[in-house]
């Protein structure tokens, strides 16, 4: 069985969100250090809107056009905005190494709620991969000093609850705009409407973030994982999705987690044990076989 070209340029696309994702993560945590996550985010929301404004801009992209129906763009305040920051209220209380574990189960609820709500068919070799996948990435993650609280851990899922339904809702519409930068700037245009209102409601509720010296590293490193995580992971993501069903597109997931501790120790200096490294491994082989079951047939073996 081979792959087209056209699935190919699809699962390049997804593997490139992931990497966005996984390398934005990284960057994003020296920005955390010295800017508080409810200030971070609405930074991170208007450098990516900025910078994408001004790419459409010179390619002669109107704003605004044929972004398909409103709920499309209205999905931004679901994912990046409340996904993210229920993420971010979540990791208060538990450790970052277990919000991405708790957030290693998205691809899962994807799949279930493709099978409900968009009726494809899920055949049990993509979830027993996907089990694997999971029991890779779980090794990926392995800390001994992982621990949380019951709060932050139900925050953390209520926000990967909001990407599983993003995709299954976003796959459902994305076919019927004609450009994926428009679709990707109205949803973070809605995302930073509400990244504001939460700032707003905290500086009423709790006197607002204490926002100290901060230094040009921590803004550059705010606007590099704003440009990766928003801008360029969204612009891919969805762009893949338009050619894959959504349980195929959540499978590039299980990647994240791979980039992101690449990044970290090309650019951290961190390093992985034995059984983190067993741990890519098997998530790099559930994943190609995934992709290879899930391949489509090309014209000639169709016809034959």
């Amino acid at each position: 069985m081979s792959i087209s070209s056209f699935a190919r340029a699809d699962i390049l696309r997804l593997t490139l969100a992931a990497a966005c994702w996984g390398v934005g993560t990284v960057v994003s945590k020296r920005a955390v250090a010295e800017i508080p996550p409810l200030i971070l985010l609405p930074v991170q929301l208007a450098a990516s809107l900025v910078v994408l404004s001004l790419l459409m801009r010179r390619r002669g992209m109107p704003f605004r056009g044929q972004a398909g129906p409103p709920l499309l763009g209205r999905l931004g305040i679901l994912n990046p905005g409340l996904a993210y920051a229920l993420s971010l209220l979540g990791l208060v209380s538990i450790s970052a190494s277990l919000s991405v574990l708790i957030w290693a189960f998205e691809p899962l609820m994807i799949v279930v709620l493709a099978a409900l709500v968009l009726r494809e068919r899920i055949g049990r070799g993509l979830i027993g991969l996907s089990v694997v996948a999971v029991g890779g990435m779980l090794l990926v993650l392995y800390n001994p000093a992982t621990v949380g609280q019951w709060p932050g851990v139900g925050l953390t899922i209520a926000g990967v609850g909001c990407c599983a339904v993003y995709t299954v809702v976003a796959r459902r519409w994305i076919g019927s705009s004609d450009s994926t930068a428009q679709v990707v700037a109205a949803q973070e245009v809605y995302a930073l409407l509400l990244a504001l209102v939460l700032v707003v409601a905290w500086s009423f509720l709790a006197g607002g973030p204490v926002l100290r010296t901060v230094t040009p590293i921590a803004w550059l490193s705010a606007i590099g994982s704003g440009l990766l995580y928003y801008a360029a992971a969204y612009w891919f993501y969805l762009n893949g999705l338009r050619g894959v069903p959504a349980s195929f597109a959540a499978v590039s997931f299980y990647l994240i987690p791979i980039f992101g501790l690449a990044a970290s120790f090309a650019l951290l200096g961190e390093r992985l044990q034995a059984v983190q490294w067993v741990g890519v491994a098997v998530v790099l082989a559930a994943v190609l076989a995934i992709a290879v079951r899930s391949a489509p047939i090309a014209p000639s073996e169709a016809r034959a």
